[in-house]
């Protein structure tokens, strides 16, 4: 969800929302992380596709990093120039978003409602040997637990 609020996209749009999709994400698709995206969002959003659950953060901790890094981000220059660069690709891709959101096809399959989907035999969850591309090691790191 984070990486959608940065991207301002919807996740896979253009793909239908189907058994194929889903044996995807077992194996390893994630959405693509927005250009623009602050690095330690960036890795706090791929912490929350880690496919191992007890890998992720729970909500509580969630709840607690961004508190933390919204208590520090006009103190940390790193954070702060982070944030401040985001809302200059931010602002510069609202300007072209008219442009860009009368092209923007969703397709017919793609259905963002909740609904039951029984598809059987899906793969383990694995994580994206793509994701490696995305891993940003911070200097520093806000480990709260």
């Amino acid at each position: 969800m984070t990486n959608e609020y940065f991207s301002e996209e919807i996740p896979f749009n253009d793909t239908p929302h189907d058994e194929y999709l889903a044996v995807q994400i077992c194996k390893g698709l994630r959405p693509k992380i927005f250009e623009g995206t602050p690095r330690f969002f960036a890795d706090l959003i791929m912490k929350c596709w880690d496919a191992k659950v007890e890998n992720r953060p729970t909500a509580k901790e969630l709840y607690e990093i961004l508190k933390k890094w919204n208590e520090i981000q006009y103190k940390d220059n790193k954070i702060h120039s982070q944030m401040k660069k985001y809302e200059e690709i931010r602002k510069s891709k609202l300007e072209n978003r008219l442009n860009i959101s009368e092209n923007l096809k969703i397709h017919p399959q793609a259905i963002y409602t909740s609904r039951f989907l029984n598809f059987k035999n899906l793969p383990e969850l694995v994580n994206s040997s793509d994701l490696l591309s995305f891993q940003i090691n911070l200097a520093y790191s806000f480990r709260m637990f």
